[in-house]
């Protein structure tokens, strides 16, 4: 905790929504690993047995495919040199990432828009829960990014992706059944064990960075099917970036739906509908 500086504005910040020293408790701690089975590519048995020698496999509860993993004999760190991994056989990732996808329950056929994909985590999900039928559209915007992820779909097997350079706002003439915003957002909820990324936190940035998530959520509205399904997720703690964001699309789009999400297993907070001078939509308590 040494190494851990927690200013000022962090503390009464946070102070304001959370139990602060179990918050600052779980700041100092880094989270485990976690894997997706690529099940396009292998079993979650096959898996198992791999891996098994050297790791140990512990199911996460939300996700039959995502496991977190820690290394038998504490002498292997990077699961990103094995060869289950360059196969393709599972991806690395985060088991909280792994929610927006099965939230958002991708269909065989369907066609769907991963709005802000890459590095391809989430998008690879979908193309697994798709069984690889029907269209994954996968956009991002940076040369750098779409490159990781058109190595990543290729890795993992997913032939039902289409990867394009375009920002969310430009898909003005197409329809989808399922949209995926996985806004780009100030990742206050990726500080676990990283003295930097708190000592570096600004609530400017989520300030700043919260009107791009509401173009995004607009852009995506404008082009889902009637009666489809919008998923938006952040990877930030900031109520101006999440429940702001949904009270703002439910007061320009009036027809707008909220449902309840239910995902066995999964340990959630309260949602936050009144922070400062702001009372958020009582819907958003779905």
């Amino acid at each position: 905790m040494d190494d851990f500086v927690f200013g000022e504005e962090l503390v009464a910040r946070f102070s304001g929504f959370t139990d602060w020293e179990r918050f600052k408790a779980s700041l100092v701690v880094a989270p485990v690993k976690s894997i997706r089975v690529n099940t396009l590519k292998t079993t979650v048995s096959e898996i198992n047995s791999r891996l098994s020698e050297d790791w140990i496999l512990t199911p996460v509860p939300w996700c039959p495919e995502g496991f977190w993993v820690e290394d038998k004999k504490k002498i292997r760190s990077d699961l990103g040199n094995i060869p289950e991994h360059n196969l393709g056989y599972f991806f690395v990732q985060e088991a909280s990432s792994m929610i927006p996808a099965l939230v958002l329950g991708p269909k065989p056929g369907e066609r769907v828009l991963d709005m802000c994909a890459s590095p391809g985590g989430k998008t690879t999900q979908i193309a697994q829960l798709m069984q690889n039928r029907g269209e994954v559209v996968a956009a991002d915007v940076r040369d750098d990014r779409i490159a990781i992820l058109k190595r990543n779909v290729e890795r993992m097997g997913a032939s039902c992706v289409k990867v394009v350079k375009k920002p969310g706002q430009q898909f003005k003439d197409e329809k989808f059944d399922r949209i995926l915003v996985d806004a780009p957002c100030s990742a206050s909820g990726t500080m676990r064990g990283e003295p930097d990324k708190v000592a570096a936190w600004n609530l400017d940035v989520a300030k700043r960075i919260s009107y791009e998530q509401k173009s995004l959520l607009h852009a995506a509205y404008c082009v889902l099917k009637r009666g489809g399904i919008l998923v938006y997720s952040t990877c930030s703690m900031e109520p101006e970036e999440n429940e702001a964001v949904i009270d703002w699309l439910l007061k320009r789009h009036k027809k707008t739906e909220v449902e309840k999400i239910n995902l066995p297993g999964l340990n959630r907070s309260q949602p936050i509908l009144k922070y400062g001078n702001a009372k958020y939509d009582p819907r958003i308590g779905k």
